[in-house]
Parts: C-alpha cells; structure tokens; sequence
C-alpha cells in the first residue's frame, strides 16, 4: 500500500517541476521496480540469516522516517539536481534531472520496503504442505494493498489535503505497524522513539515548504486531481500557473488591457472566420482561467464562448481570482470526448491543452484534428497554442504543424514575440487571411487593430512534410523533450559560458 502511495506522490512531487509526461512516469516506475527487485532478493537473504523479525520492522522504521521527509528533502534535492543538470548536461535534460532524482529520494526507502513480502513468505510458511495457501495468501493482500494505494491518493488524500500530507500519511502506518512490533515485542524501545521524533519534526516542517519555497508572494498554491497550482496576484494582473519551471498558463489584466502573450495573437481566428460582422460561436478546448474567452467578448462582443476544462478546480479558481463570469459555460471534460459527444458546430475552436511536454498525445492526432473540422462551421477556423517554438524538422511543433496541414488546406502559424509560443491558424477557407485583413480595418480600439495588422502581416504560410501524429503512434513526449532541450540551453548559455570562466562565484555574483 505504501509503495504505490510513493508512487504516486512522486509523480506528483516531480510534475510541478519536470512535468507529469510518459517519460517522467517511466522513470518512476523503472527506478521503483529497480528498488523493489534489489529489496525482494536482500530480504529473503536477511530474512534467512535471521529467523527473527527485528531487522524486518526496523526497515520499516527507516523507511518510514525516510518517506515522511520527502515533502520537505525532495524539493531542496530537485532544485539542487537541476541547478548542476543545466550546468552540466546537454541533452535530455528533463530525463537526467528525474532519474537521479528518483534515485536519490524514492530507491533507498523502496529497497526497504521490497524486503517486507520475502521476509514475511519467510516468517509465515510453516512447512511445504501449505507453502502455496500462504504465499497465495500474502499475494492477495498485497495486492488488496496496492488497490488502496492507488485508489486512495489520487481521489482522496492528495486532492484533500495535498503530496505533503499524503506521503505523511503512508510514512505514519509503516511507522505505527513497526512500533506496535517492538511493544509487543517489548523491545527495541529507543528505535521506536527515535522514529517518532523524527516523524514529528517532518509533519510540522513538510506541509509548510510549497512546491515554489523560494518564491512567497504567491496568493494561492493547492493540488487537485490533476495539476498543481498556484495563483499569483499583483497590482497589475492575476497569474495561473500549473507547473513551475514553465511559466503561466492563464493571466488576467486588471486594467482591462492585452496580455501581450499568445491569446492576444489567437484574437485573429473570430477576424479569420466567416461572419465575424454577426454572432460567432467560439469553443475553447483547455479554458483554463478563460483568458482568451474573456478577451474575445471584451473587444469584439458579438460572440458566445464556452470552455471546456478538464480540472474542476481550475474553474473555481477562474471565478475565485479571475473574475471569469457565471454565465460563461465551461465543461468539466476531456477535450476530444467533448467533440465525441457534442454535434454542435462553431466558427471558432481553439486548442489550448498543451503545457510543455505534457500535450495529450490524443488531442495531437490527425483524428483528433480531423474531430475538429468537423464541428467548424463552413468556413470556420481552429487556431491551436503551441508553447514551445522551434524551427527544428524533427520536433513537436513541426510534427502537430504537418498533422493539422493533412487535415485543413490552408495552415498558418506566426510565432509570439517574446516567448516561446507559436500560434496556428488553419482553415478550409482560401479567404481566411483576406477576412482578416477587411475585419481588422474596422476594429475601432487602436491596440488591437495594430497588433492584428502585424498579425496579418507575419502569418507564415505552412506546407506539411508528412511527419503524421496519430492515435496509434504519438511520441510527443520524445518529440517534445528535444525542444525542451534546444530552449534550455539557449536560455542558460549565458551562464555557461560565465561559469567556465568564473565558476560558480561568476553566476553568483551575476
């Protein structure tokens, strides 16, 4: 039970930081079955060295203290990995940065564990005749075991009190299991209480180091059953994130104002779609605080938005800190089974579901993209966020570019300035760049009308080269990784080169 519980928090625990991708959740696991393979052959060595069960419930005791400080250690120890990864490491950084993360926080208290099921095969089987029954006995509850330490962190305690309070949790049953041994056994007295102590001190200082510990103006910070959050709130606007290494995924402007970031690129799409001079229907897929829904109503006002968003708790914070209205609809859906069960068509979609290597490799492929045309309207537009540019053949942006263009005739994409963002804009429609043009004419508010001409004129026209996502084959993970590296080591070769010639003292100093 407490195995899986560990499981899951660590996917949890590393997701704010390296993201929650298949990679991330490969490396878990491998590096857990490592341990608890090294642990299954080290207890039943130990476990037959020593009929007594002392050393079984003090690995226990270990293991536990080990766990609980995890909330607390782990944070320092990533922030302390990827300090030297970035330094040092050229490649596949995100994949590095996990694994040795893994190894240092999550095997040894693994191993640990992975001694428990031999040890206790060892101190149950009485003799052959009924060596099966009891094996099989153990076997069935270790897995009844692992069904609660599955089932109840990701739709109880983590959601309900958060990773932190959760690892504490597991850590107090293997803590309590083994003190109830040693009393029984009345032994072993200043384990037990050397244990505890250290089980106090890390459930008062655990919950109180955030995922973001060096940054404490944050105005909220939580976990739902999906993402970690946080909300930053200043004079000037309100900011989302769901991952903190990688930027904001919602803002909202006090002053009313653009954000200067992709949503205000995406307002092309209602100018690119046919009757943009009447009623448009706009679906969001990824509403996340409803930035782009909002800023459509506020400077064009002739559209009705609806959301869909897949975490809940995303909403609520939407009309808590951004002041999203109670009249817009937003569905507490997975995109792509929204349009499954929806017939209604709408002038414009947007795909705004991607977070750096975390994109949803069914909302990537050209069955998905081919659900979307079919619920545009005619002559209707998907404009799609990208967030990680990058000019390179072989990566995510030019493999999902490449899908889109094999669905709609006409593709193009602009990058942000300032970001790292791309936005794509594609449409059955030939006169898809002439609307925009005509509608940006009328636009009265002078911000918007000189961004959209700047839009307009550096729309690039995009021609697919046959790299196709599909539900069968979607490596976006991998694809991915690749631009993450590219944009890390173009945002940290200024401190590369200061550290080979300064050292460490440059970057300090710097």
């Amino acid at each position: 039970m407490s195995v899986m519980a560990v499981e899951l928090g660590a996917s949890r625990l590393l997701a704010p930081y390296f993201s929650s991708s298949q990679i991330v959740w490969t490396i878990i696991i491998g590096t857990i079955m490592i341990a608890m393979a090294l642990g299954n052959i080290y207890g039943g060595k130990s476990a037959d060295k020593n009929p007594a069960p002392d050393k079984l419930y003090t690995r226990m005791l270990i293991a536990a203290v080990w766990i609980a400080a995890i909330p607390f250690a782990g944070k320092f120890i990533i922030a302390g990995i990827s300090a030297l990864l970035v330094l040092t490491v050229n490649t596949n950084f995100l994949v590095w940065a996990a694994f040795l993360t893994c190894m240092i926080v999550f095997v040894y208290p693994l191993f640990l564990l992975g001694t428990v099921t031999p040890s206790l095969v060892k101190y149950t089987v009485d003799s052959l005749d009924d060596s099966g029954k009891t094996v099989g006995t153990l076997g069935a509850f270790n897995t009844i075991g692992s069904i609660i330490g599955t089932f109840v962190p990701t739709f109880v305690s983590i959601p309900a009190v958060g990773t932190a309070v959760t690892f504490l949790i597991f850590a107090g049953i293997l803590l309590i299991l083994a003190i109830i041994y040693f009393a029984v056994e009345k032994r072993g007295g200043m384990k037990a209480v050397t244990a505890s102590c250290c089980f106090g001190i890390f459930c008062v200082v655990s919950p109180f180091i955030g995922f973001a510990f060096w940054d404490s103006s944050l105005t909220y910070e939580g976990e739902s059953v999906y993402n970690y959050l946080q909300v930053k709130d200043t004079p000037d606007y309100t900011a989302l994130s769901t991952n903190v290494l990688f930027g904001v995924q919602s803002i909202y402007m006090k002053s009313g104002e653009l954000t200067g970031l992709y949503y205000d690129y995406a307002m092309a799409a209602p100018l690119m779609a046919e009757g943009h001079d009447k009623q448009q229907d706009i679906l969001v897929l990824g509403m996340g605080t409803g930035t782009f829904a909002k800023q459509c109503d506020s400077y064009f006002g002739n559209v009705t938005v609806e959301g869909v968003e897949i975490d809940e708790k995303i909403t609520d914070l939407a009309h808590q800190y951004f002041e999203l209205p109670e009249d817009v609809d937003v569905a507490e859906y997975d995109g792509r089974a929204f349009l499954n069960v929806s017939d209604k068509k709408y002038d414009v979609i947007m795909v705004d579901a991607y977070q750096d290597i975390t994109i949803p490799f069914q909302m990537s492929s050209v069955e998905f993209f081919t659900l979307v045309s079919e619920h545009l309207s005619e002559n209707g537009v998907m404009v799609v966020n990208m967030n990680m540019r990058s000019d390179s053949a072989d990566g995510i942006n030019a493999w999902l570019s490449d899908t889109i263009a094999s669905v709609f005739d006409n593709v193009y994409t602009i990058d942000v300035k300032g970001s790292t963002n791309r936005v794509l804009f594609a449409s059955d429609s030939s006169n898809m760049l002439e609307r925009l043009k005509e509608n940006t004419e009328n636009i009265t508010d002078d911000t918007l009308k000189e961004l959209m001409q700047t839009v307009a004129e550096g729309l690039v026209p995009y021609s697919g080269k046959g790299n196709i996502l599909t539900d069968d084959k979607a490596p976006v993970e991998l694809l991915g990784m690749r631009v993450i590296d590219d944009i890390i080591q173009d945002e940290l070769a200024y401190y590369k080169e200061k550290f080979k010639k300064d050292g460490i003292s440059g970057i300090i100093g710097r």
